[in-house]
């Protein structure tokens, strides 16, 4: 079993406080959810343990396993197991999909055992039936021209792919179809398995439908406030947070404004 753990993070941007003392632990083998209004700190978090440079952590630790990975460069952090899927992946021309999956799955492995091409290739074409992806998309531009549900399948793509031992996915659901939602989902789904564990961070119920989740926090002014089961998700869908922000003391206006 891995665990990935969250001790007293804060971090801000430009000088200003955004986390203000997470902490969440994630065991491989489970599947998390966070959820909150906006500007309360949900992406601020992937992208903190990820290691994106515009966030500054000004206290706490991230540990994956026995490594606290924020000593870490981005590049070791994926090396070491980590995944984002981001809420709008940038496109990269010059680069087939195939070329960059290749190179990102013998990135983690040693130098003597580098993925065999036509394991490769069998590996792509599964997991692109998966995903219902016509297999030209292997050889088009890394995201180059893609809608935004394509993106987002392709993000799960990698995911499979490259098979991290925890997952983050920044709102993969936001902009999708019913459709192409259920396949996104239908590939987290896939990769589900003692040796894998994943941050869904969503706004909606409606991807939990299609990806159950063993735990759901609420993030709220940089800090998870509440947690429960899966049906604290579907109770946030019934009421609404306006109710949960008065119950724990919360200003709607100021959460909603992320201060």
């Amino acid at each position: 079993m891995h665990t990935l753990k969250i001790i007293d993070l804060h971090v801000e941007i430009e000088g200003n406080k955004i986390l203000k003392g997470v902490n969440l632990t994630v065991n491989s083998g489970e599947v998390h959810a966070i959820m909150g209004p906006n500007g309360t700190g949900k992406s601020t978090l992937s992208a903190a343990i990820m290691g994106h440079p515009k966030y500054e952590v000004t206290q706490g630790e991230v540990w994956l396993d026995d490594v606290n990975i924020l000593e870490l460069e981005v590049d070791e952090r994926a090396r070491a197991g980590l995944f984002l899927a981001m809420q709008y992946p940038s496109e990269i021309p010059g680069i087939t999909n195939a070329e960059f999956l290749r190179q990102a799955i013998n990135a983690r492995r040693n130098e003597g055992d580098h993925i065999r091409v036509m394991d490769f290739i069998k590996k792509l074409d599964e997991k692109m039936e998966v995903l219902d992806m016509p297999e030209e998309m292997a050889e088009r531009y890394l995201n180059e021209g893609f809608s935004g549900g394509e993106k987002k399948r392709n993000e799960i793509l990698q995911l499979m792919m490259i098979e991290p031992i925890f997952a983050l996915l920044d709102e993969i659901d936001s902009g999708l179809d019913i459709d192409a939602l259920q396949v996104v989902s239908k590939g987290v789904n896939a990769m589900r398995g003692e040796n894998f564990g994943a941050i869904i961070i969503t706004h909606y119920q409606r991807l939990l439908n299609y990806i159950q989740p063993d735990v759901v926090h609420i993030m709220m002014d940089g800090k998870i406030v509440k947690t429960g089961g899966s049906d604290l998700a579907k109770e946030l869908e019934a009421n609404g947070y306006k109710g949960l922000m008065a119950e724990l003391g919360y200003a709607i206006e100021e959460v909603e404004e992320g201060k």
